[in-house]
């Protein structure tokens, strides 16, 4: 990585931002993921309720996503176990996680030692390096605590927060979004995946000061149990609403159909494509960029990367050169 390359900072996790991160990763671009640890199910879930350390998946997805190892090892890092009674569900690269931060006492120590290990292109960082948990408040004033719990409420999410309060971000995320270029939100679950980076006292701070361009990636889908019939700037305000702060200048929207038989798939979901209000998003001073960036890979609705890579590093291209 070469001192001269934009930086970029890229706050998220879930299955979207791994799917974002391997096509940015060929572009000579300096990156910096910040990912979500708030995630308490599965594999995930159990290491961080044993070992009081935070929650490893989306991390290590991210990893793998940035690693430049052969195909066979970041297989071996995301493997998961069926067998045995005590591994079945378990990641090996969750396990070694854990282990890494057993062995150098800190949750970050290991991750950065994991990501010499795997060879990986850029930082990956927590957006806290101890355990947190997510809770929404529902519109009828009941709480939800657990990042895997609340999308099953049955309820409509009126916020979220986190807890302990006092969640101290690293040193290096902070100077990361303060030197960033452009900065990059999403995609990923609005209430579960987003929200929980930018409820970190600071982090969300940082970002309503920085002076880079933000650019929000809107979902493709809607997602029930999170953003049932959510159009774009209803997720935009929901961001607004949180952070006490109207911080996007830029949302990039999909202006490609999605074929009716897979929208009625994941209709049986109460999914189905986010409207794009265009207007609406207008009227709350955003930049909209439009793209085909959808990837429809055995029927399953993704971000296309390469697309959405190609429109960021364009938009990263043009900041560098205006502040140059």
């Amino acid at each position: 990585m070469t001192q001269g390359q934009p930086k970029i900072v890229i706050i998220g996790g879930g299955t979207g931002l791994p799917v974002l991160l391997r096509g940015l990763k060929q572009y000579p671009v300096d990156i910096t993921a910040i990912v979500t640890v708030a995630d308490d199910g599965g594999s995930s879930g159990r290491i961080r309720n044993e070992m009081d350390i935070p929650s490893p998946g989306d991390i290590r997805n991210v990893l793998a996503a940035l690693s430049d190892v052969e195909p066979l090892i970041e297989e071996m890092f995301q493997h998961r176990f069926s067998s045995s009674k005590e591994l079945s569900g378990h990641s090996l690269g969750n396990l070694i996680i854990a282990a890494m931060t057993s062995i150098t006492g800190n949750f970050m120590h290991a991750i950065r030692e994991m990501s010499k290990v795997l060879n990986v292109h850029g930082k990956v960082l927590p957006a806290a390096n101890h355990s947190v948990i997510l809770h929404a408040e529902m519109e009828d004033g009941s709480i939800v605590s657990g990042e895997s719990k609340i999308p099953y409420s049955g309820k409509k999410i009126k916020r979220v927060f986190l807890t302990p309060p006092d969640i101290q971000p690293l040193t290096e995320t902070i100077q990361a979004i303060r030197k960033a270029d452009i900065i990059i939100i999403g995609p990923g679950s609005l209430y579960t995946s987003i929200l929980p980076n930018l409820l970190v006292p600071k982090i969300g701070e940082e970002v309503c000061k920085a002076k880079a361009k933000k650019v929000y990636i809107c979902n493709l889908m809607t997602q029930a149990g999170e953003t049932l019939d959510f159009t774009a700037s209803d997720h935009v305000k929901a961001i607004y609403d949180h952070l006490n702060c109207h911080m996007i200048d830029t949302i990039l929207v999909n202006s490609e159909e999605i074929p009716l038989e897979i929208q009625e798939k994941y209709s049986e979901e109460l999914a189905k494509p986010v409207h794009f209000d265009v207007s609406a998003l207008y009227d709350l001073g955003l930049e909209v960029v439009h793209g085909e960036i959808v990837c429809l890979d055995n029927d399953v609705i993704r971000h296309d990367t390469q697309e959405v890579a190609k429109i960021l590093y364009s938009l990263l291209i043009n900041e560098t050169k205006r502040g140059s």
